[in-house]
């Protein structure tokens, strides 16, 4: 296994400000997100926000599963703003719609139709979004009206207002992030979140020391929490750029380049441990957060039902953890083997000539890559879900809430890499127009 960084492809300042595409790109991308962050703040009409201040205090401040979720929108949960649902119903639609993938032939040829099918599933799942956004916005409006003496100041109109405006806030943010993807850097969508997060991540850093300042935390315990922090993003980011290189042959190259009197090029085909991204944690909660939602419908709120359904979201409990790291270990499987196919990958490796060394082209390539990929998943799963139980772990030791670990540092960490490498392919496509545009005045 090999960690490749990406600072050492040295490309200069002078070559960044002359890529005029990229600036546009990178200036379309901060507007986008200021658009988001001013969206974070935009109340839902009939809503007292002194109440919805105490309430987020009372059940988002604890760093539990709906804490987390705050921390995802960018604070837009625990001030109840049009952007509360954030891009969850979509994720979760996406969850749906990629099971329903492997299973009905259907969506399954869809796929396999190229662009046409892809825009096909991706309005599929645009419409299920609404759906799942329409379910999750009536049970907040049901349990926002179910508190007595409440924050909602409009009686039963509430939910004829509130419903729609959190289905299009969530619809919005869908456009949003893939208009940042068309016409900015990176994935739309994770850009959002991240934003979220690293919105939220200097009011927790200033509470920790406020906390020291007051006393309430030891000077050991605020440097051993740093610490820990850094440990845990040089290991995220490490993890995130490990991966395993499988050396590839192509005799028929190999053998013209020796013609040729050159040296023969290594072609090797790159395996990450972590091949699934942040994708499965943040599938993982979202599955999780469903059921909190579903309880919205049923319960009064000193209700035996409610208790039990938050007693077991509550982060931090072996079987809230168990079920958490279960999850994870689903979906990097899951979706490992709907990023990368080895049978497909063995074939064209076939139909190109190549082959790996000691291992017979076709089916038998395919059964190498699996074992290998099945291996590194199984690391990178482990990984992944070693991380999203560090803040449950420092929460048990210091009794704050750790913002330095779990989803939020895969996102940050994982988003920051894909941002750099985005910005990095703009500048090489930019220096390689300019080359072929010298070569044309010189012809």
């Amino acid at each position: 296994m090999a960690s490749e960084s990406l600072f050492n492809r040295g490309f200069s300042l002078e070559t960044f400000s002359k890529a005029t595409d990229l600036k546009k790109r990178l200036i379309f991308t901060v507007l986008a997100l200021f658009v988001y962050r001013i969206g974070t703040y935009v109340p839902l009409p009939g809503l007292d926000p002194a109440i919805i201040e105490d309430l987020a205090k009372r059940h988002l401040s604890g760093g539990g599963l709906l804490g987390m979720f705050n921390m995802f929108s960018g604070g837009a949960l625990s001030r109840m703003t049009v952007f509360a649902l954030n891009l969850m119903p979509y994720i979760s639609s996406s969850i749906i719609i990629q099971l329903f993938t492997m299973i009905s032939p259907t969506l399954e040829a869809l796929k396999k139709e190229g662009e046409t099918g892809r825009k096909k599933i991706n309005q599929y799942t645009r419409y299920l979004t609404i759906f799942v956004a329409s379910f999750h916005a009536y049970g907040i409006s049901l349990f926002l009206m179910s508190i007595p003496n409440g924050p909602v100041k409009i009686g039963g109109l509430f939910p004829v207002i509130a419903v729609p405006s959190l289905v299009c806030g969530t619809l919005f943010l869908v456009w949003l992030g893939e208009q940042i993807t068309s016409r900015g850097v990176g994935n739309g969508s994770s850009l959002l979140i991240f934003s979220g997060i690293v919105a939220g991540m200097p009011v927790s850093i200033s509470n920790i020391f406020e906390l020291g300042r007051a006393g309430a935390l030891s000077i050991f315990s605020v440097v051993a929490i740093f610490s820990v922090a850094i440990a845990v993003v040089v290991f995220v980011v490490f993890m995130e750029r490990a991966q395993r290189r499988v050396a590839i042959h192509y005799p028929q190259r190999q053998s013209m380049m020796a013609q040729q009197g050159k040296a023969m090029d290594s072609n090797h085909l790159p395996l990450k441990i972590n091949s699934a991204g942040v994708i499965p944690p943040i599938f993982a909660y979202s599955l999780l957060y469903f059921p909190v939602m579903l309880a919205g419908f049923v319960h009064t709120v000193d209700s035996d039902i409610m208790d039990a359904v938050m007693g077991f979201f509550t982060r931090g409990g072996a079987l809230f953890s168990a079920v958490l790291v279960a999850l994870i270990m689903f979906f990097s499987f899951f979706y490992t083997a709907v990023v990368f196919n080895p049978t497909e990958t063995a074939d064209n490796l076939k139909k190109a000539g190549g082959f790996i060394p000691g291992v017979r082209p076709g089916q038998a390539t395919a059964e190498y890559l699996d074992y290998i990929l099945t291996r590194l998943t199984t690391v990178g799963a482990l990984y992944m879900s070693f991380v999203c139980i560090i803040p449950d772990l420092m929460q048990a030791k210091f009794g704050i809430h750790f913002v330095f670990g779990g989803t939020g540092v895969l996102i940050i960490v994982g988003v920051t890499i894909d941002t750099i490498s985005q910005i990095y392919t703009h500048i090489l496509s930019h220096q390689y127009k300019g080359v072929l545009k010298k070569a044309g005045k010189q012809r």
